[in-house]
């Protein structure tokens, strides 16, 4: 499906949707708890229904429901469990743990690029704690044996989601487990929400140095649980409201959230947009704002740079952006189609091993090609805000990984779209 957007978003109201960060984290908690969970999660997208149907393969029987799921927890163990996790880097990184902890012969199905993405040291740890696991890349992957053992340590540079794999295994060993960081803790704030979401099922890790610290209790459900709105998505939607002629707000927002690229209220305002919060309200509103070059370091972020650096390519000046090495490994290499798409539209960027640097300046729109990756396809249509002419967004349907109905809130907010292909 291809998308010519006739004319930019205007300006107005839109709700979130719902973070699939979080929608993953309390899914796993609540198919894995004692007692049944109803789990409000208004927005559901490919990402969050791999992860359903990873659970439901683990014996977890989830029901959609108007508002959520319906979770009643895994009972009797499977004998064997085929995980089709799909372009998820989530479920295949927090489930491979949770299948060795719960002693389950289960084979992933991991697609796109996610079987080429780095498994390391997650591998090497769960091989030295009694875990068979298949070559590295091989489609199924298989996950043989039982956890053991309650000492473990990794390098927490590569990616934070080895690091809450292991946390969500932990609470199903029936003892306190310690997991060892060693290196530069990136991306803290995801661990921080997958701490949260095992507090709210009853079990709260506790982090001591460099130490995760997981006590011997199993989850419990609390019964009814509440997945937040989605500051990720919520970013290009945000950042349309500075870049276009009309203010843009946003609902359903937590303004005291864990969520990581919460930091796009702060990098907005750095580059010199006009924002306004309102904590009680639950609501961000962006206004159309001159826009001057900043430094980013995306090392925490890395979701955000796409959008981050459609910003900085209308904004005054050069803007840096570094620590971002790991965005190569991505649904696409965000680096390089993230420079492609700048390029595509009339702006300047040049890459470097870690980053990307941008001078601002005008763009003429274009034709973009999504590369079948979310975030690229939404910078895009959102840089038809700033173009002179128009954009067409080529494989647009990529947004149904994290964001299915993008297109309809981008329609709501008064662009007009034509769709081409399936």
């Amino acid at each position: 499906m291809d998308i010519c957007i006739k004319q930019p978003p205007a300006g107005g109201f839109l709700r979130a949707v719902t973070s699939k960060s979080a929608a993953h984290r309390l899914l796993i908690c609540a198919a894995l708890s004692r007692g049944n969970t109803e789990l409000i999660c208004t927005d559901t997208s490919e990402d969050i229904e791999a992860t359903a149907d990873c659970l439901r393969a683990f014996g977890a029987k989830i029901v959609r429901t108007a508002d959520g799921f319906s979770v009643t927890p895994v009972g009797t163990l499977p004998a064997r469990a085929d995980c089709h996790s799909r372009e998820s880097g989530a479920t295949f990184r927090f489930l491979i743990p949770v299948a060795a902890a719960l002693g389950i012969e289960a084979d992933f199905y991991p697609t796109g690029r996610i079987p080429q993405r780095p498994l390391s040291p997650l591998y090497e740890v769960l091989t030295e704690h009694g875990v068979w696991l298949s070559e590295k890349g091989s489609v199924p992957f298989s996950v043989r044996g039982k956890l053991t053992g309650s000492d473990f340590s990794i390098a927490a540079d590569v990616s934070s989601q080895f690091i809450s794999g292991l946390l969500f295994a932990f609470a199903l060993t029936g003892h306190e487990c310690r997991l060892h960081l060693s290196g530069r803790f990136e991306s803290r704030s995801y661990v921080d929400m997958t701490a949260g979401a095992m507090a709210a099922f009853g079990v709260s890790p506790r982090f001591d140095g460099n130490t995760y610290i997981v006590p011997a209790a199993g989850y419990v459900s609390p019964g009814r649980a509440a997945a937040e709105g989605d500051w990720s998505n919520a970013a290009f939607f945000l950042a349309a409201g500075a870049l276009g002629k009309a203010p843009v707000t946003v609902t359903g927002l937590h303004m005291d959230s864990l969520q990581g690229d919460k930091a796009i209220v702060d990098l907005l305002r750095q580059f010199g947009a006009k924002v306004e919060t309102d904590p009680a309200a639950g609501t961000c509103t962006v206004y159309p704002s001159a826009l001057s070059g900043i430094s980013i370091n995306a090392e925490n972020i890395p979701d955000l740079v796409p959008i981050l650096s459609l910003l900085a390519a209308r904004a005054k000046g050069r803007t840096v952006i570094d620590h971002a090495a790991r965005l190569r490994l991505k649904e696409s290499d965000r680096l390089a189609t993230v420079s492609s798409t700048i390029r595509s539209l009339g702006g300047k960027v040049e890459e470097t091993d870690d980053g990307l640097i941008l001078e601002g300046g005008s763009l003429h729109g274009g034709v973009c090609d999504s590369f079948n990756d979310h975030r690229i396809a939404m910078t895009a249509a959102i840089a038809s805000c700033c173009c002179d002419g128009a954009v067409t967004v080529t494989d647009a349907g990529a947004v149904k990984k994290s964001y299915p109905r993008f297109w309809e809130d981008f329609s709501s907010l008064g662009a007009q779209i034509i769709q081409t292909g399936a």
